[in-house]
């Protein structure tokens, strides 16, 4: 069975390295044993402290750090999809109000004076019209 890593937290850290610098010199010792820890951590943790990492440990994320350019691509894969969309309804649209003045067209309108018009004054030729 293998032994699994210890982790500690940034806040035992900065505890544990402000006990340290209150210790005596042979009080030291006793510190560590009692935390099970070595020197070496001691060592480590106060290069991070300077170093500024120990304030950003508990902000930070494990695992791989995202691609900006892949967030980037799916941004913008979300918004082609949107557009497409858009597109794809003002299409239909458009589609619509053609069929729907071709329809007027071919269908003459009376106009209160009487007479036979069409929608716009545009005359297409028709059978019954040519024996007026």
């Amino acid at each position: 069975m293998r032994a699994e890593r210890r982790r500690f937290s940034a806040e035992y850290k900065l505890r544990i390295l402000q006990e340290a610098e209150r210790c005596a010199p042979g009080d030291l010792g006793a510190l560590l044993r009692r935390e099970g820890l070595y020197s070496s951590h001691l060592s480590t943790w106060r290069r991070q402290r300077e170093a500024g990492q120990l304030a950003r440990l508990a902000a930070q994320k494990r695992g791989r750090k995202t691609d900006p350019q892949a967030a980037e691509l799916a941004r913008l894969q979300r918004e082609n999809a949107k557009l497409q969309a858009h597109l794809q309804r003002a299409e239909l649209i458009i589609d619509a109000q053609k069929n729907s003045w071709c329809c007027s067209i071919s269908r003459p309108c009376r106009s209160p004076s009487g007479s036979e018009t069409t929608g716009g004054g545009f005359s297409p030729p028709h059978r019954h019209q040519a024996s007026l």
